[in-house]
C-alpha cells in the first residue's frame, strides 16, 4: 500500500449517495439515463468538495453499452451488439499515452483478440473544477473483438482476463493509468467531479440514442481519503455507500487463498488474473474486485453478494435449515465484508442492492405501475406521482433485492435467498463434513474465587475501579451493554509513563464514521 508522509491509502473510506434506476421489462431508453442523472444530482448533498469548490470527491454512472452512439462515432466496423468489448481507459496525456496505447494493443493481440480501434471520449473540460482539470487523464475507449464466438458469460470472463493482462502489460502507477471498465455489456462514466458535472463533462450522456435498461449512480463523500479520478465511483460492477470495517482481514484472507484458486471455467487462464485485488486501492474497489472474481467464477450476482455480505445467521436468528446451511457452508469459503455498507451491484443485465447485517445505511425503493424502479440511499431522489407508485419499501439489515431486468420481476430477499439455499444440498454438505470439537465451546466450569488473592490479581492485570464499577458490574449483575466503553479516551499505552500490560498496546480498529455497538454478532463474540 502506498504511504506518503502521513497519508496511508489503506485508511481510505467514504460515505456516499448511491442508487439505481431500471426498467423492469428490460426496455432500453434514454429516459432511464435522464432519470438516473437526475437522481444523481439530487444526491449532491451526499458529496463533498475541497478548497476548490468546483472539484467534487467523485461521481459517475454505470449503464448498458450504448451501441448506437459508438457505432456512429467510430471509423471502424463494430460486430453485432454483445459481440465486442469496450473499455473506458484513463490514460497518461501526451506522448506517454500514445506509447502506452501501442503497448496495450500488442498485449491484446498476444491474448488472441482483434483490436478494433480507439475512440477519444468527447468531453468538455471547461465544466471541471481547477483541481480536477489539472489531474484529468486522457479518457479513451478501447474496442476489441474475440477471434471466435463466445457465449455472453464466457465473453465477459475473457474480457476480465484481458483487463488483467493489460494492467500487467502497462505496469504503471494507477494514478496515471486505470481501467474503469472493460465489458461487452456495461460501461462506466465517472470522474473527479460533482454530480451535476457528470452529464456536462461527458457529452455522450446527453445523446438521445444513449439508451439503457438500467443505470447505477454514485456521489462520493470521502471521510479519510484524497479524491482522484480512479477512486471515483461506481466501481466496475458496484457502488458502495459506507465503509468496510473488516477490510484488512478480508484482503489478507483473499490474498492467502489466491494461490489455491482453480476453475474449469478459467482453465489455464487462472494464472493470468493475479493479483486478484488491485494494488493501492480503496475498500470499495477491493469489494468490487472480490465481487468480480466470484461473478466470473460462475456464480449469479445474488449468490455473490450473499457470500460477501451475509445476513446474521446465528442460532438465535430464526431461519430455515436450508438457508442456515447455505450461510454455514459459505462461511468456510469467504469471510463477511462487514460495514456499515449499502451496496448497489450489477452484472450488466440484472441489478440489485443489499445492506450488510449492521443495517446502518438507508436503502429505499419505489416501483411504478409502468415498471420503472428507483432505488436510492434516500427517498425522493426522483419525483414520482403517488398515483403511479405500485410498490415502495426499504431494505432491513442483511436484506437484498434483485431487479430481474428483462423479465419484469422484482425478487425480494426471501425469494432470492430461498432459491439460493435450495440450489445445492448445502445443509447436507455441512452436516457430512463438519468436524465437531467437543468441550471447546461448552458450558463454563465452576470456579472457586480466592477472595483474598482477588485484589492482587486485579492489580496485576491492570483493572481499575472504573473497570469494575462501570464495565464489569453492569454486565455481571444486569447483563447490560458496557456503554462506559463508548468514547473511551484512555491514553495510548505507548505514551504512558506507567508500566502497561502487553495487550494494552493493541486496540481494535473502528470506522471513521460513528457506528454504535449494534452488531450483535460481534458483541456476542
Amino acid at each position: 500500500m502506498k504511504k506518503i508522509g502521513l497519508y496511508d491509502s489503506s485508511l481510505e473510506h467514504d460515505a456516499c449517495g448511491v442508487g439505481f434506476v431500471c426498467n423492469l421489462d428490460g426496455g432500453e431508453s434514454h429516459e432511464v439515463i435522464r432519470i438516473g442523472l437526475a437522481a444523481l444530482c439530487n444526491l449532491s448533498h451526499r458529496g463533498a468538495a475541497g478548497a476548490d469548490s468546483d472539484t467534487g470527491d467523485g461521481a459517475g454512472i454505470i449503464s448498458r453499452i450504448p451501441d448506437a452512439v459508438y457505432r456512429r462515432s467510430v471509423s471502424f466496423d463494430l460486430p453485432n451488439p454483445g459481440g465486442y468489448g469496450v473499455g473506458m481507459f484513463f490514460m497518461p496525456r501526451g506522448s506517454e499515452g500514445k506509447s502506452l496505447a501501442e503497448t496495450l494493443e500488442r498485449a491484446a493481440a498476444a491474448e488472441g483478440w482483434r483490436v478494433l480501434g480507439w475512440r477519444d471520449v468527447p468531453t468538455r473540460p471547461e465544466h471541471l473544477g481547477r483541481a480536477a482539470a489539472a489531474a484529468v487523464p486522457d479518457i479513451r475507449q478501447f474496442f476489441v473483438a474475440p477471434a471466435s464466438g463466445f457465449l455472453p458469460d464466457d465473453l465477459e470472463r475473457k474480457l476480465y482476463v484481458l483487463r488483467k493482462r493489460l494492467e500487467a502489460a502497462a505496469g504503471r502507477d494507477q494514478d496515471k493509468f486505470y481501467i474503469p471498465s472493460l465489458s461487452s455489456r456495461a460501461i462506466v462514466y465517472k470522474g473527479m467531479m460533482h454530480a451535476a458535472q457528470v452529464e456536462k463533462f461527458y457529452t455522450d450522456l446527453g445523446e438521445e440514442d444513449f439508451v439503457s435498461s438500467f443505470t447505477v449512480v454514485h456521489q462520493r463523500y470521502s471521510t479519510n481519503t484524497f479524491p482522484s479520478w480512479r477512486v471515483a465511483q461506481p466501481m466496475r460492477w458496484l457502488a458502495h455507500n459506507g465503509e468496510i470495517n473488516t477490510l484488512r482481514g478480508n484482503r489478507n484472507w483473499l490474498d492467502a487463498r489466491s494461490g489455491l484458486l482453480s476453475s474449469p471455467l478459467f482453465g489455464d487462464d487462472i494464472g493470468k488474473i493475479h493479483p486478484i485485488l488491485d494494488a493501492d486501492t480503496s475498500d470499495s474497489a477491493s469489494l468490487d474486485n472480490a465481487y468480480e472474481l466470484l461473478l466470473r467464477g460462475g456464480r449469479g450476482l445474488d449468490h455473490v453478494m450473499a457470500m460477501l455480505i451475509p445476513q446474521a445467521w446465528g442460532q438465535k436468528y430464526p431461519m430455515g435449515p436450508d438457508l442456515r446451511g447455505f450461510f454455514e457452508f459459505h462461511a468456510g469459503l469467504m469471510e463477511p465484508w462487514d460495514g456499515p455498507a449499502a451496496v448497489v451491484f450489477t452484472d450488466g443485465v440484472r441489478v440489485g442492492a443489499c445492506l450488510d447485517r449492521n443495517g446502518l445505511r438507508p436503502a429505499r425503493y419505489s416501483v411504478t405501475k409502468g415498471g420503472l424502479m428507483v432505488f436510492a440511499s434516500e427517498t425522493g431522489v426522483v419525483d414520482l406521482p403517488p398515483s403511479e407508485v405500485a410498490e415502495k419499501g426499504a431494505l432491513r439489515p442483511g436484506q437484498m433485492l434483485v431487479a430481474d431486468v428483462g423479465n419484469g420481476r422484482l425478487i425480494d430477499d426471501y425469494a432470492a435467498k430461498t432459491r439460493l439455499a435450495r440450489r445445492r444440498p448445502y445443509r447436507r454438505w455441512v452436516k457430512e463434513n463438519r468436524l465437531e470439537i467437543p468441550g471447546f465451546l461448552g458450558e463454563p466450569v465452576d470456579m472457586t474465587v480466592n477472595a483474598g488473592a482477588l485484589p492482587f490479581r486485579q492489580r496485576l492485570f491492570g483493572y481499575t475501579r472504573d473497570d469494575l464499577d462501570i464495565l464489569l458490574d453492569p454486565m455481571a449483575s444486569k447483563g447490560a451493554e458496557p456503554v462506559g466503553s463508548m468514547g473511551a479516551d484512555t491514553p495510548l499505552a505507548v505514551l504512558s509513563g506507567r508500566p502497561q500490560l502487553l495487550f494494552s498496546y493493541f486496540r481494535q480498529q473502528f470506522a471513521q464514521i460513528t457506528n454504535p455497538a449494534m452488531d450483535s454478532i460481534r458483541e456476542e463474540l
